[in-house]
């Protein structure tokens, strides 16, 4: 069997309207391209991926899963088809990033810096938007002096998702 590849939305829990449509459109595109889409399970950037991921036109159920940072399952977005309630706050992070093939950033604070510093140290494939907020800081970076490709830096959604889709080729190739 082959199983799909889960791709992280990450980003700001109070987004900017721009911010939630490049997440709705990411969403979308990833389902599109054969991916599922993990996020945090709650609003903003996490909603709005998740809204876009049931809007593409091949979704089917279990398309979109959300590891919350509580106890209760019903504090999950109204998109999520499969909500994980980890009960572990913020280290739920770490479960988003160890669950995913790939993390794409929209924007962000101290959370999202949190995904992207965990994906990096898992040999993540890391792709960052230019989006108001921290995501917008590392495109082209490394982190440390780990042997590994740096940061990927798209302008678009489209982008993105390409990026996404041809590292994730290339390591299964490889």
């Amino acid at each position: 069997m082959i199983r799909r590849p889960i791709v992280a939305v990450i980003g700001n829990a109070k987004a900017t309207p721009a911010q939630c449509a490049l997440a709705e459109e990411l969403g979308r595109l990833l389902v599109e391209h054969g991916c599922r889409v993990l996020t945090g399970g709650l609003g903003g950037v996490m909603e709005a991926a998740s809204r876009g991921a049931r809007r593409a036109s091949n979704r089917s159920d279990g398309d979109v899963i959300g590891i919350l940072p509580g106890d209760d399952a019903a504090f999950a977005n109204e998109f999520v088809d499969i909500a994980i309630p980890s009960g572990m706050g913020f280290a739920r992070n770490v479960l988003i990033v160890r669950t995913a093939a790939a993390v794409i950033a929209v924007g962000g604070g101290a959370g999202t810096l949190s995904e992207i510093a965990h994906a990096w140290q898992a040999d993540r494939i890391i792709v960052v938007l230019p989006a108001e907020g921290i995501s917008g800081e590392f495109g082209g970076r490394a982190l440390d002096d780990r042997p590994r490709p740096p940061i990927l830096k798209a302008l678009s959604a489209r982008s993105a998702v390409e990026l996404v889709i041809e590292s994730l080729g290339a390591r299964h190739s490889g």
